[in-house]
């Protein structure tokens, strides 16, 4: 069995994992290249594997960094299955769709203001695309054994978003297991990562691979950034990822407005795509903590503008209030046309509440870039830019270590890191050699491993 790691590898976005034997291909996780330009030009080159030989497609969870190249596979012709857990299909349906009809509007855009190096650009793919390829999706229930060929395979629950899971795969009397993206232990809202069983060789995620969580309490920072806003007479911009932490994101203000923490401020969440997920959350709620009685509330409490006009009409408020729109990066979505208005006041507060990816605007802001690209025009930042730490739903480098070893892994087990960025990967792999038994190595980028 060899693995060649397409993506995924010396970054944290991209994520596809080739694994082979003498006659069966699968492709575990087959994500978008986000971020920097020169990494998004990758998911315009040729389709880096033989379509004609992959016998199928695994999802560890509905991220587009994960999920997200699906549809190209689909319009360069791969009509094999691919499997995922019953929430990453809902998930991935909706997630597709937006995806693909903002490529379509952005190519729009850029030709009728004349701001593509093109003539005619064309989007990676149209929502046509997107929704066709649903059809080859064959959902799984956690721990459900499925046979492709010489591989067995299966997905065990690991906290982070709905449907998310490890990939066990088994061929060749070995086993090996693909993190995905890890939960955290104590996680506001999703339940805790399963621990592994033995393998032979663990293909694990480093995007927080050189930092610790803030041990602040989350809850009150948040009601920090809010109260000293709204004090000041400003408003609440959060760029929001629609899965996950759109819906913490809800939970807590909601929270907080029931505990008198913060006044009783209009709450947008100005997102069709999180107003849908909002929805299947609800639907599974054995895969997180709250109650439906708390699922209600959090719905009451938070106005949801659903068509483009409603969000225009957001624009013209004057009165403090908060606003939760994608992308959680600041690649797209409603939040660029709500940073066009409002980033310039100095009365604004922006709040990162997740990852932000090296070349993404979130990175550029957060590093204290004082004006940033929207739309072909330069837009000066002086809002207010925060951090709000604790909320990351990917496990820092001290909890995957504890899952590593609350798990089956024998000492002398191969660890590959995997999905984050090069300082984090190494400071990681450092970490791990001297603090576990382990044999920690970081993948490189179209590397191959021979087991």
């Amino acid at each position: 069995m060899k693995i060649i790691f397409l993506g995924g590898a010396e970054t944290v976005t991209g994520s596809k994992f080739l694994v082979e034997t003498d006659t069966t291909r699968v492709l575990v996780d087959c994500g978008l290249f986000q971020g920097y330009k020169w990494l998004r030009r990758r998911n315009r080159e040729p389709v880096p594997l033989d379509i004609a030989s992959l016998d199928a497609v695994i999802l560890s969870h509905a991220h587009l960094d994960h999920s997200g190249y699906v549809p190209v596979l689909y319009k360069h012709g791969y009509r094999g299955p691919v499997y995922a857990h019953h929430a990453t299909l809902e998930l991935c349906a909706i997630l597709f769709a937006d995806s693909g009809h903002l490529q379509e509007e952005e190519a729009r855009y850029l030709e009728r203001h004349k701001i593509s190096r093109h003539d005619k650009p064309e989007p990676l793919y149209n929502q046509d695309d997107a929704e066709a390829c649903m059809e080859l999706f064959r959902p799984i229930d956690y721990e459900q054994q499925v046979s492709v060929g010489e591989i067995s395979f299966y997905i065990q629950a690991v906290g982070h978003i709905l449907g998310a899971g490890s990939v066990i795969v088994e061929a060749e009397g070995k086993c090996i297991g693909i993190s995905g993206d890890v939960g955290r232990p104590k996680d506001i809202f999703m339940n805790a990562p399963k621990p592994l069983p033995a393998l032979d060789l663990l293909l694990l995620e480093s995007t927080y691979g050189d930092r610790k969580h803030s041990l602040e309490d989350p809850y009150s920072e948040l009601a920090e950034l809010i109260n000293s806003t709204t004090n000041n007479g400003g408003s609440v911009l959060i760029p929001s990822f629609a899965v996950g932490r759109a819906q913490v994101l809800q939970y807590m203000i909601c929270r907080l407005k029931q505990e008198q923490r913060i006044p009783n401020l209009p709450v947008y969440l100005d997102s069709p795509m999180a107003i849908d997920v909002s929805e299947i959350y609800w639907n599974y709620p054995e895969q997180h903590k709250l109650t439906k009685e708390e699922c209600f509330d959090m719905g009451k409490s938070t106005i949801y503008t659903r068509s483009i006009q409603e969000s225009k009409d957001l624009m013209e408020q004057k009165f403090p209030h908060i606003i939760i729109a994608g992308s959680g990066m600041a690649t797209g979505g409603r939040i660029i046309h709500h940073f066009k208005q409002l980033l310039s006041n100095h009365r604004t507060t922006v709040i990162f509440a997740g990852f932000q990816a090296g070349g993404t605007r979130g990175a550029k802001m957060v590093g204290g870039a004082e004006t940033i690209k929207i739309h072909g025009q330069w837009v000066p930042v002086k809002a207010r830019i925060e951090i709000l730490e604790g909320l990351s739903a990917h496990a820092d480098y001290s909890e995957l270590e504890q899952w590593l070893k609350q798990s089956a892994l024998e000492p002398g087990t191969q660890i590959q890191l995997v999905h984050g960025e090069p300082e984090a990967s190494e400071t990681m792999r450092d970490y791990l050699n001297q603090n576990t038994k382990f044999e920690v190595n970081v993948a490189g980028y179209r590397s191959i491993l021979h087991l």
